[in-house]
C-alpha cells in the first residue's frame, strides 16, 4: 500500500511509481530479507533499525502470527476465502501458500495499490488460478468491494477471512480508520473472520511508551509514519465481531507453536493482534 494514500485518504486505485520515496511494502520486504526493494527502502530500514534494533525480528514475528492465524482458519475452521488488504510484497509463507496448504480450494485475493507489489504479485501468481491481485485502494471500502477481481473471485454471501495486518495504524485519524474497518466488516457474511494487528500504546510512563512516541515522530511526514493506539481503541476495530481466545494479545501470546527460543524485545510489547468471528 502507498503510505501517503493511507494517511491522507487521497488514494484512488493504483498509485504511480515513485522510487524517490520508500514504500511500506518494500520496507517490509527489506526487513524480511527479501530482494524486491531499493536503496531508498534500505535507507529507511537503517533509520528504523537505529531506533528499534528489533524491527527485523518483529517483522518476522508479524509474519509468523499471520501464518498461525491463516492456518487456523483454513485448517480448523474450513475458511476457503481470504481477502488480504494492504498485503505488501510477496515473500515467504504468503497468505495463499498457507491457506492452500491446508485447504487446496481456498481462494485468495490480495489488495495493494503499490504498483511494484502488483507487478511482483501477478508474476508470482501467474499459474495459480485460485489467487489474484488487484490494485484497489483499501481506504475506499465501497470501491474495493466493487472491484472486478474482488467480486469475481470472492462470494460475500459465504464466510470470508478479512486480513488487516500491520496496516490500520498507518491511517492517522481514528474515526476514519474505524469507519473503514467497520464498512468491510458490515459487508461480511455471518461466520466470517477478521484478522487484525495494530501498533499498541501501553498508556504508561515507560521506556516502551517513549519508544512508541519516538517511532511516531521519527517517521512523521515521510509517508511511513504510523500511530500507536490504546487497547480500548484497537478493540473498537472489532465491533460487530466476537474475539476468539486468547483475545487481543501480544503477537507472541496468540497460540505460539512451541516454546520461545529467542528473548522478547521492546517491540514485542508494542503490537497487539486478534482474530474475531462475525456472528
Amino acid at each position: 500500500m502507498t503510505p501517503g494514500d493511507l494517511r491522507s485518504g487521497t488514494g484512488g486505485g493504483a498509485a504511480a511509481l515513485d522510487f524517490s520515496k520508500a514504500s511500506l511494502a518494500r520496507l517490509s520486504d527489506a526487513l524480511l530479507g527479501g530482494h524486491d526493494h531499493y536503496e531508498v527502502d534500505r535507507e529507511a530500514m537503517r533509520r528504523l533499525l537505529a531506533i528499534a534494533p528489533g524491527a527485523r525480528t518483529m517483522a518476522k514475528e508479524h509474519r509468523d502470527w499471520l501464518v498461525r492465524a491463516v492456518r487456523f482458519l483454513a485448517g480448523k475452521r474450513g475458511i476457503d476465502q481470504f481477502l488480504d488488504l494492504g498485503s505488501g510484497m510477496p515473500t515467504a509463507e504468503n497468505t495463499h501458500e498457507v491457506a492452500q496448504r491446508y485447504n487446496p480450494d481456498a481462494q485468495v485475493v490480495y489488495v495493494d495499490n503499490d504498483p511494484v507489489v502488483q507487478v511482483h504479485g501477478r508474476a508470482l501468481l501467474e499459474e495459480n488460478y485460485l489467487t489474484h491481485v488487484t490494485g484497489a485502494d483499501l481506504t475506499r471500502p465501497a470501491e474495493t468491494l466493487a472491484d472486478e477481481v474482488v467480486k469475481e473471485y470472492l462470494d460475500f454471501t459465504r464466510p470470508v477471512a478479512l486480513i488487516l495486518t500491520s496496516i490500520v495504524h498507518h491511517i492517522d485519524d481514528y474515526d476514519r480508520a474505524k469507519a473503514i474497518v467497520s464498512e468491510y466488516v458490515d459487508a461480511l457474511a455471518p461466520g466470517s473472520f477478521l484478522l487484525l494487528t495494530h501498533n499498541f500504546d501501553p498508556e504508561e510512563d515507560s521506556p516502551r511508551q517513549e519508544l512508541a512516541r519516538l517511532l511516531e515522530t521519527s517517521f512523521q511526514g515521510t509517508g511511513l509514519g504510523s500511530v500507536h493506539r490504546t487497547r480500548e481503541q484497537i478493540t473498537g476495530f472489532f465491533d460487530g465481531t466476537e474475539l476468539l481466545r486468547p483475545g487481543l494479545v501480544y503477537l507472541h501470546e496468540w497460540w505460539p507453536d512451541g516454546p520461545r527460543l529467542h528473548p522478547l524485545g521492546e517491540l514485542n510489547f508494542l503490537t497487539l493482534g486478534g482474530v474475531a468471528r462475525k456472528q
